[in-house]
Order: structure tokens, then C-alpha cells, then sequence
């Protein structure tokens, strides 16, 4: 039987962090290069060129999140120009309340954000304009984070 825990990964790695307080003072956010943006293909084929940085295969379509040159230059669709920012903790998949605390930080300022976890990180795709908004957001987040950590309407101890 599988839990949500376990020691290290299949190549040995340390076990990711599931502990909150520590997963909010450790994120390290990191704004990468570019402008992305979602698309769909109808016929859940990627054209040449696309390199997707996330897909997801919907009923509807398969949903991509390609730099938005790439799109152009494919001639798709595009909507929410973002940047991307991935957040450097290496979070276990079943850790409970990290993204809600990270994500309604960022409401609270004003920021919408689309969320995507995988393996090891987590990844955050907000407003283009607003990226350096949310940076700072993030940055004084882990800042705040040295003991108690708001979750909706009340405090939570973490030590």
C-alpha cells in the first residue's frame, strides 16, 4: 500500500517536504524568462515547433502552456499571458496547505494565479504585468512564515 510519504525517490534523492512552516519559508520563488500562454489543440497533437512546458489532456482539448512566441509562430489561440514562477521547495505531492496559503496570499493582493504541481515543484502562472507583484508577495510570505501561518480566518502554530 502506498501512502503520501515516503524516503527518497526513485533516484535516491531526498524526500520532499511536506511540512508547511518549512515549506513556506523554504519556496524560494523564481521568475522565469518569457511570456506563456495557454492554448488548446483540438486534435491533442502538438504542431512542430511547440515545445509544451505543461499539457493536460481535457475531454475538450488538450490544454498546453507554451511561451507565447511559440504560439504565434504555430498560429494558435492564446490566452492569459503569465509568467511563469516556480516555487524551489521540493514539496510532496501530498502536503496540505501550501498552495492554499501561497494562493490566498496572492488573492489577497490582487493576483489570480493558475497552479500546477508536478513531481518535485510547484509552478505558479500570473499576470505578466503583475509578475514582480507576486514576487514580492511570495518573498514576504516566506518571510512571515518563521512560526505561524495564516489559513484563512484563523492562525495556525507551526511550532
Amino acid at each position: 500500500m502506498l501512502s503520501g510519504r515516503w524516503s527518497c525517490s526513485d533516484n535516491g534523492a531526498m524526500a520532499p517536504e511536506s511540512d508547511l512552516s518549512q515549506l513556506l519559508e523554504r519556496m524560494n520563488p523564481e521568475l522565469h524568462p518569457g511570456i506563456f500562454v495557454f492554448c488548446q489543440l483540438a486534435d491533442r497533437h502538438f504542431s512542430a515547433g511547440i515545445e509544451a512546458r505543461m499539457q493536460f489532456v481535457e475531454d475538450e482539448a488538450t490544454t498546453v502552456v507554451v511561451t507565447q512566441e511559440q504560439a504565434a509562430a504555430a498560429g494558435l489561440h492564446a490566452v492569459f499571458p503569465s509568467a511563469w514562477i516556480t516555487l524551489g521547495v521540493e514539496s510532496d505531492l501530498a502536503a496540505v496547505g501550501f498552495l492554499a496559503a501561497v494562493t490566498e496570499r496572492l488573492a489577497a493582493a490582487g493576483i489570480s494565479t493558475n497552479v500546477v504541481s508536478a513531481y518535485h515543484h510547484d509552478r505558479l502562472f500570473v499576470p505578466f504585468d503583475l509578475a514582480d507583484k507576486a514576487l514580492e508577495v511570495l518573498k514576504a510570505l516566506a518571510r512571515d512564515a518563521g512560526g505561524s501561518v495564516r489559513l484563512g480566518s484563523r492562525w495556525r502554530d507551526e511550532t
